[in-house]
C-alpha cells in the first residue's frame, strides 16, 4: 500500500463528501483495502494534519464518520470570511431550491429532487452555508430523511416578517406565470 498515494485519494475524497463524510466502509471500499487498513490510513493522515504546523485542515471523526475540519486556530479568519459580505451570486439551481423550500417546508432533499426533477445536493449545500436554509427535524417513517425549512437570515435578507408574506402561489396549469413570478421575486436577491 502505497500510503503517500492513498492519502492524497483520501484528502479528495473526504474534500468532495463534504459535511456527509465518509465512514471507514466507504473508504475501503473506494480504495480497495481492507478496512483495517483503511482505518490506519484515516489514523495516519490525522496524526500528519494535526502535526504539521504549515497546514489548516484537520481529520474529524463524527458520528461514525471521517470528515474534513479546519484548525481551531484558524476560527477568527473563517468566522472574518463568513461575516464579509460576498459578492457571489445564487445559481438558478439554488434559486429554484430555495423557492421550493420556502413554499413547501418542512420538505426532505428526496421531495425536492422530485419536484425539480434533478439533483438537489450542492444547491442545498449552498444555502445551508449561506445559513438561508437549515435542517429542522426529521421525517417520519423508514430512513427518517433530513427536512429543511428557511431560516430568519431567509427572512431577514428578503425583507419578510414571516412566511405568510410570501407571494401566493397561483393554481396549478399556471407554471409560466409561477416561473414569471418566482424570477421576479428572487431574481432582485440573486447576489448574496
Amino acid at each position: 500500500m502505497d500510503i503517500i498515494k492513498y492519502q492524497s485519494i483520501l484528502e479528495s475524497l473526504l474534500f468532495a463528501a463534504g459535511d456527509e463524510g465518509l465512514s471507514i466502509k466507504q473508504i475501503a471500499a473506494v480504495l480497495e483495502i481492507d478496512e483495517q487498513q483503511a482505518a490506519d490510513l484515516v489514523d495516519e493522515m490525522k496524526h500528519k494534519l494535526e502535526t504539521d504546523e504549515d497546514r489548516g485542515l484537520i481529520i474529524v471523526l463524527l458520528a461514525g464518520t471521517v470528515q474534513l475540519g479546519t484548525k481551531k486556530e484558524n476560527a477568527d479568519f473563517l468566522k472574518k470570511l463568513v461575516e464579509t459580505p460576498g459578492t457571489t451570486t445564487l445559481s438558478q439551481a439554488a434559486l429554484e431550491t430555495l423557492a421550493i423550500i420556502a413554499y413547501k417546508q418542512p420538505i426532505t432533499r428526496s421531495e425536492i429532487e422530485d419536484i425539480r426533477g434533478v439533483k438537489t445536493e450542492r444547491p442545498l449545500h449552498t444555502l445551508m452555508a449561506k445559513a438561508l436554509v437549515k435542517e429542522v427535524g426529521r421525517a417520519e417513517g423508514s430512513g427518517r430523511a433530513i427536512l429543511y425549512g428557511t431560516t430568519k437570515e431567509f427572512l431577514d435578507y428578503f425583507g419578510l416578517k414571516s412566511l405568510e408574506e410570501l407571494p401566493p402561489l397561483p393554481d396549478k396549469g399556471e407554471e409560466d406565470f409561477i416561473q414569471e413570478e418566482a424570477d421576479l421575486f428572487f431574481g432582485k436577491f440573486k447576489e448574496l
